[in-house]
């Protein structure tokens, strides 16, 4: 049987030839994309310049290989699309169910399936875990302190402590959870990652409302860090991945409005519970919970994302997830296809691919190596001014103060001799106006 170029198996001697074209026309694609002079970070449609009778040729090999033979014309069909779009309405076989479906990618955008948007729906509750672990701090910071005999206007050293613990989710994110964030996409997937990160953000806060010194709540918080980076390094990747491209950047940028949102959210909570006596502040830590039970349970009930499974080479399964988020089986024909092309060229063109030499001849298999992209965040001109870029960027808006208030808020008002309940109203109107 014929392998993809992905696979670990050989193809037969009768279908050698068609697999040197086929890996010739990617060589071909290569040779036009250099990642040091690419300014404009620009990947050419990998099908663009393939022949129609190569196209057909490349179909059939390919539904072989993935075990999807019985659904040969559905991809002969989706290959042409997406090698051009604007041909649809030319294609013979296409129904006009079908081409309804394709038109209104374009007329209208936000006609999709329930899956992707129970998708977008658990992402948003993602993003809000976020933002309401951020502020749960900010109204118990009012009174933990006291609690664990720290005095931050005699003792300097407990001025420190106090930032330290607040600091402690943001250390952990940094240095141990965005990190950790590749090797576990790459073995446990996108929502296998979420799925880990979400117990770490809800046990985590009621180990913080359970704490009795400083020292247990700092390591909670670092614990509750480890989580937050896994997460905010995955949720806008399954949201890409799993969005059309006609909307897959209104969708992603909607992380940062419902990160606002679980600000917004924190702060309300903060207000409602500062009456409660002296477990307020543990239970203002402790409600952060809320927003992770969901995340929790609806996680699994979204696909899985099929540009994963295409990594893993289970076509099957992203055929099925495809077929969950797009309206038509035809549409998801197209995009497997289409993003199999480009997982194939990319994996050449970012190492991401160990080659296999047998007979004379170059296959390709997916190794994920992460040192090698580690590296290229610095050796490859291109990425290394966005990876200057984004820490200028991520710099410039801490130094803004923009996380001062949403840590100290509170903090702040109240040391300008704002009664506890000014101080806590104050803040929300920041968290209401940061959301508006």
């Amino acid at each position: 049987m014929y392998a993809h170029p992905l696979h670990c198996t050989f193809p037969r001697a009768d279908e050698a030839d068609l697999f040197s074209k086929k890996s010739r026309s990617a060589e071909e694609a290569l040779k036009g994309i250099d990642l040091n002079q690419n300014i404009e970070a620009l990947i050419e449609n990998p099908l663009i310049h393939v022949t129609p009778e190569q196209l057909k040729r490349d179909v059939r090999a390919f539904v072989r290989s993935t075990g999807l033979e019985e659904h040969l014309e559905l991809f002969r069909k989706g290959a042409q699309i997406a090698k051009d779009s604007r041909i649809f309405e030319a294609i013979p076989d296409v129904t006009d169910v079908e081409k309804k479906a394709l038109r209104e990618e374009k007329t209208r955008r936000f006609r999709q399936p329930p899956a992707l948007y129970l998708t977008i729906i658990i992402c948003s509750i993602g993003a809000a875990v976020q933002g309401w672990d951020q502020t749960g701090s900010n109204g118990a910071n009012l009174n933990w302190p006291q609690a664990f005999h720290l005095d931050t206007n005699r003792h300097s050293n407990d001025f420190w402590i106090l930032g330290l613990v607040n600091a402690a989710p943001y250390i952990a994110s940094a240095l141990i959870g965005c990190w950790l964030s590749h090797p576990l996409n790459y073995h446990l997937g996108r929502r296998g990652t979420i799925f880990i990160a979400a117990w770490f953000c809800f046990l985590t806060v009621f180990g913080s409302a359970c704490t009795q010194t400083w020292v247990q709540l700092f390591i909670c918080r670092l614990l509750l860090g480890i989580g937050m980076g896994a997460k905010a390094s995955t949720i806008p990747v399954l949201a890409a991945e799993n969005s059309p491209a006609a909307i897959r950047g209104s969708l992603v940028m909607g992380w940062q409005l419902w990160v606002a949102f679980g600000i917004f959210l924190g702060f309300t909570a903060n207000l409602i519970l500062y009456q409660v006596g002296d477990i307020a502040w543990r239970l203002q830590l402790g409600s952060a919970f809320i927003p992770a039970v969901p995340l929790l349970m609806g996680i699994y009930f979204c696909p899985e994302s099929p540009r994963w499974y295409i990594k893993k080479h289970r076509y099957h399964d992203a055929f099925r997830s495809l077929q969950r988020l797009r309206n038509t089986p035809l549409q998801a024909a197209r995009d497997l296809y289409y993003i199999n092309a480009q997982v194939q060229l990319e994996e050449k063109m970012l190492g991401d691919a160990d080659i296999l030499i047998s007979d004379g001849k170059e296959y390709t298999t997916s190794s994920g190596r992460y040192a090698t992209r580690f590296i290229q965040l610095f050796t490859i001109a291109r990425i290394r001014r966005a990876t200057l870029a984004a820490f200028v960027v991520m710099i410039a808006q801490q130094m803004c103060g923009i996380n001062i208030m949403a840590f100290y808020s509170s903090t702040l008002f109240k040391d300008a001799k704002a009664s506890e309940r000014s101080a806590l109203l104050v803040s929300w109107g920041f968290g209401l106006i940061n959301f508006a």
